[in-house]
């Protein structure tokens, strides 16, 4: 698992390029809030906007998370606890007047920038 990237995933790269060909600019892996230690893939600073592009395993997808055979309940504790720091996260930043934006990795990336975009804009 230590070979598994927290960013530059396919679907952050593919998300990016239709925003950046959209003529957005973001900041990529950055700290929301300077008080906060949790990263969003992508951060725009002026209009308050945190995206975050989950991983289906990680972040305990419905549709697609599925459980580790190994070591279960090691796996099921840590996505368990990945979901609740993802919930405080969502707090913590909508408390500060931030809006959170969260996709699942497989979700279509033009339908995300679309959303993403619509933020954006509806904030600046």
């Amino acid at each position: 698992m230590k070979n598994t990237p927290t960013r530059d995933t396919p679907a952050e790269l593919a998300v990016r390029k239709l925003l950046h060909a959209r003529g957005l600019r973001y900041r990529v892996d950055s700290r929301p809030l300077p008080t906060l230690n949790r990263r969003a893939d992508l951060v725009f600073p002026r209009q308050r906007v945190a995206v975050f592009i989950d991983g289906c395993f990680w972040h305990g997808c419905p549709q697609h998370g599925t459980g580790s055979k190994s070591n279960s309940d090691y796996w099921d504790a840590k996505i368990s606890g990945n979901r609740v720091r993802d919930l405080d996260t969502n707090t913590r930043l909508e408390e500060q007047g931030w809006q959170v934006i969260r996709v699942w990795e497989h979700e279509s990336a033009t339908a995300a920038a679309d959303l993403i975009a619509e933020a954006v804009r509806g904030r600046s």
